[in-house]
């Protein structure tokens, strides 16, 4: 406690006074009747009625004998009127003298219009609830120090009600997502947080060890392999919304630990995830934020189904004039650093076009789209096309200049996934830390057959993103990973 503040020392010499005094000033139950919403939408019925309410003190304005202030909660703000002859002078001289603003209180009165027409409360009793020891920022000032925002998103909340109402959004798409799957007969499952062999998806894990059992265990960076054994074991459509964790870079759409939603269902393809998603994502706008047409950054768009199907090398050729698909792997190398594009060296063909398609033709899909039809080289769990091998049905949804979701076919060929292992497991040899491990008890799996399905995957703060126009990921997670501060 940073007692040689001065601010802080004159709050800490008014908590011992009010001890001294015989008042508690940290507080138990409290019964409230009203939020401030409930008075400020039913006025009409409540004029003239006490009422109990309770909040934080953020403005106090005294005039003589006579006070007001503003109180917040979680619903929003209401003005409050202590008069010295409505509550008593020693109580008039507790709330003028030893209270501040960032208190906690719990207030009984009447419900009144004041002259200049704000609707308030006219306190005939308070309860000190909480003593805050802390100033909060000026309110002129607000918290603008972005940094600081998100280390103590405690502060955040009180003096943005803007930010609040994100984290209120964001709670509506999650309870709306599992109302959509929920009706059309999906079961929510939870699977392993900690895996023996991290798999579903290419990124690099966290790594943890179990004392008990002496082994290195992996967060994990997906929620597939699992999921799919349960389509084995007869669980025809599943789905998890679950924390995911990648021992990546941090920018404005990557967190170390997001949230991600990821469904299986059983006799489905990837045509059938098109569908389930463009719907979903347009039920949860309708619940969320009651549009599907939504402002994103300067951007509006239009979230109604349908959004238009265009596979990848088309949309390469539209954006870069190369037919990519026409192209070995050392001419697809060459017209992409034609194009300017640097290149890693050992990249295969597949690679090779998945990175100049990120690179020329993401920033440009604004609009709800679908891209179809990604290489076999970087879709090791999909399966592949029949008319073309070298592809998979595999499609990724994108808004905004940025992924959205990923979805399949999903392979169940428990042959052609072990081969599809092992090329991976070549690839990591060679140094690339996010190519998928063996993982014999998932093939073991697909050995006793797994049913044709079609998978998704959603990430749910890009979809929170959207619908709130937060342009940083880590607007939208309520505790974003930090560096700690060496104080």
């Amino acid at each position: 406690m940073e007692i040689d503040n001065e601010l802080i020392r004159v709050r800490l010499e008014k908590l011992s006074a009010l001890r001294q005094a015989g008042i508690e000033p940290y507080g138990g139950r409290y019964e409230r009747t009203h939020s401030t919403r409930d008075i400020i939408e039913h006025f009409e019925e409540l004029d003239g009625q006490e009422v109990s309410i309770a909040g934080r003190l953020r403005a106090i304005r005294e005039h003589g004998k006579a006070t007001f202030a503003d109180l917040y909660d979680q619903e929003g703000r209401i003005q409050i009127y202590v008069k010295v002859d409505q509550v008593g002078e020693e109580a008039y001289r507790l709330f003028t003298q030893q209270l501040d603003i960032g208190d906690i209180l719990g207030v009984r009165g009447r419900v009144f219009r004041t002259r200049r027409g704000e609707i308030s409360v006219e306190v005939n009793q308070f309860t000190i609830l909480c003593k805050s020891l802390r100033p909060l920022p000026e309110k002129w000032h607000g918290l603008k120090d972005v940094d600081l925002r998100y280390r103590q998103r405690y502060l955040d909340l009180i003096v943005n009600p803007e930010v609040r109402q994100v984290f209120i959004t964001r709670a509506k798409i999650l309870k709306a997502i599992r109302s959509f799957l929920d009706q059309r007969g999906f079961l929510e499952v939870e699977t392993p947080s900690m895996h023996t062999i991290p798999g579903g998806a290419a990124a690099r894990p966290f790594i943890t060890h179990h004392n008990a059992l002496d082994i290195d265990l992996y967060l994990r960076i997906a929620l597939e392999l699992h999921l799919k054994r349960l389509l084995v074991g007869g669980l025809e459509k599943v789905y998890e919304m679950g924390r995911i964790f990648r021992n990546e870079g941090i920018s404005t759409k990557h967190n170390p630990e997001f949230t991600m939603l990821e469904l299986y269902q059983a006799y489905a393809d990837y045509h059938d995830m098109m569908e389930l998603l463009e719907q979903m994502v347009a039920y949860v706008a309708r619940e969320a934020v009651g549009t599907t047409t939504v402002e994103y950054q300067g951007h509006i768009l239009e979230l109604a189904p349908p959004w238009p199907r265009v596979t990848m090398l088309e949309a390469l050729e539209k954006y870069t004039g190369i037919d990519f698909g026409c192209l070995n792997e050392e001419e697809a190398r060459r017209a992409a650093e034609r194009l300017g594009l640097e290149l890693k060296p050992g990249l295969n063909r597949g690679k090779i076009i998945t990175e100049v398609f990120e690179a020329f033709v993401e920033p440009h899909l604004i609009q709800p789209i679908f891209i179809l039809d990604y290489p076999v080289e970087v879709s090791p769990l999909a399966k592949r096309k029949v008319d073309n091998p070298d592809l998979t049905y595999r499609f990724e949804a994108f808004i905004a200049g940025r992924e959205l979701a990923n979805a399949f076919s999903e392979l169940n060929d428990p042959l052609d996934q072990r081969e599809r292992f092992e090329a991976q497991l070549k690839e990591r040899a060679a140094g690339d830390e996010e190519a998928h491990m063996m993982d014999e008890d998932f093939l073991r799996a697909l050995e006793y057959g797994m049913p044709p399905a079609g998978g998704l995957g959603l990430g749910i703060d890009r979809l929170v993103m959207i619908l709130t126009d937060s342009p940083s990921i880590r607007d939208v997670i309520l505790f974003p990973t930090m560096r700690p501060r060496e104080d």
